[in-house]
C-alpha cells in the first residue's frame, strides 16, 4: 500500500512583478500552466493528495480554471492564506496589505496536513526527477526533512533580480545553513546579490539554491509556528517584511531541531517571475513535449490514470 503523500502548492502569490496571476498563466500547448506540469510529475512520482494554498479573492477563478482539472482524479483540498492569521495579541501594521510570505503560507496548512508532504511554488517548473527523489525521500520513513537543490546559475531571470535561498552543505549532504537573498541577478557568467544596505556581493553562480521545493513531516508545523511568532516579535511592524521558508529552516537546523537532506537534481528549472520570462518558458515546455517527455495535451493523456 502506497503511503499518503501530500503536495502543498503555494499559489497565493500576489504576482506584483509579473503584473497578474502568473500561477494561472497558460504556457503549454494545451493551455497548461506550470502548476499543471508540476502536478502531473508529482502524481507520476507517487503523491496522492493536493492541498492548494490560495487567497480568498482568487478562490472562484482558481477553482474553475485549476482545481476542477484534478477533482475526481486525486484528493484535493484548499487552504487560505490570510493576512490576519497571526498569533493572538499581535497587532497588524496599519498599512500592511500582503500576507507574510511563503513560511506563513505553509503554516496555514497545519490543520489540514497530517502526513509527509512536499512544498512547491505554483509558478515554477521543477522536472520529473525532482518529484521522484522527493517522493522517495518522504515515503522512506526517515525523520529528516528534505530540500531539492538547484544550481543558482540555472535559476536566474534575464529580466530582473530574483530571491533565492542560498545553502551551504555538510560533507555528507545535509543542509548546514541557508540564507534568503532577495536581490540576485546575473553578473556576466556569474551572479551577484545586493544587500539591504545597497552593497553588491559576488556569487559564483554554482551555489546550491532552494526553489521552494521542500519535503517535511507534520512535526515541522510546531517549529514553524514558534519561528513565525519570533519573526513577528522582531519584524512584525515592518510593513514589507516577509517570512520566507529558508529562515525558519535555517534556525531549526542551527538549533539542532531539524536535519535537512539535500536532494540534488539534474533537472532544468524554469519559471515566471517577470512577464518577459513567459516566452522562454513556453519555448522550454515545447522542447520537452517535442522530446516526448510530456504529452501534447497533458490532462487528456492522463485521464483515468492518476
Amino acid at each position: 500500500m502506497m503511503p499518503r503523500l501530500t503536495l502543498l502548492v503555494l499559489a497565493a502569490g500576489m504576482g506584483s512583478r509579473y503584473g497578474g496571476l502568473k500561477q494561472l498563466e497558460p504556457v503549454g500547448p494545451g493551455g497548461e500552466t506550470l502548476m499543471d506540469y508540476s502536478i502531473y510529475d508529482a502524481l507520476r512520482a507517487g503523491f496522492n493528495r493536493l492541498v492548494f494554498i490560495i487567497r480568498r479573492d482568487i478562490e472562484t477563478a482558481f477553482k474553475e480554471s485549476i482545481g476542477r482539472r484534478y477533482e475526481g482524479r486525486v484528493a484535493v483540498d484548499y487552504v487560505f492564506q490570510e493576512l490576519g492569521r497571526v498569533p493572538a495579541g499581535f497587532v497588524l501594521p496599519a498599512q500592511r496589505k500582503k500576507p507574510w510570505g511563503t513560511g506563513h503560507a505553509v503554516l496555514m496548512a497545519a490543520d489540514a496536513v497530517h502526513e509527509p508532504f512536499g512544498v512547491v511554488n505554483a509558478d515554477d517548473f521543477y522536472g520529473a526527477h525532482s518529484f521522484q527523489v522527493l517522493a522517495q525521500h518522504l515515503g522512506s520513513g526517515t525523520p529528516d526533512y528534505a530540500l531539492v537543490g538547484f544550481v543558482l546559475r540555472n535559476t536566474l531571470s534575464a529580466f530582473g533580480s530574483v530571491a533565492r535561498g542560498v545553502g551551504q552543505l555538510t560533507p555528507d549532504g545535509y543542509l548546514r545553513s541557508i540564507v534568503e537573498l532577495t536581490k540576485i541577478e546575473r553578473a556576466g557568467a556569474a551572479a551577484q546579490y545586493t544587500d539591504d544596505a545597497g552593497q553588491a556581493h559576488a556569487l559564483t553562480g554554482e551555489e546550491m539554491v532552494s526553489m521552494n521545493m521542500w519535503g517535511f513531516l507534520p512535526s515541522f508545523f510546531s517549529g514553524l509556528e514558534e519561528e513565525f511568532a519570533a519573526f513577528l516579535r522582531k519584524r512584525g511592524q515592518d510593513e514589507k517584511a516577509e517570512f520566507y521558508i529558508p529562515t525558519p529552516v535555517n534556525n531549526m537546523v542551527a538549533g539542532g531541531r531539524a536535519r535537512v537532506k539535500v536532494l540534488r537534481t539534474p533537472d532544468s528549472w524554469f519559471g515566471i517571475t517577470y512577464r518577459d520570462d513567459k516566452e522562454a518558458v513556453v519555448k522550454g515546455i515545447r522542447e520537452l513535449v517535442s522530446k516526448g517527455e510530456y504529452p501534447e495535451r497533458l490532462w487528456e493523456f492522463t485521464s483515468g490514470e492518476a
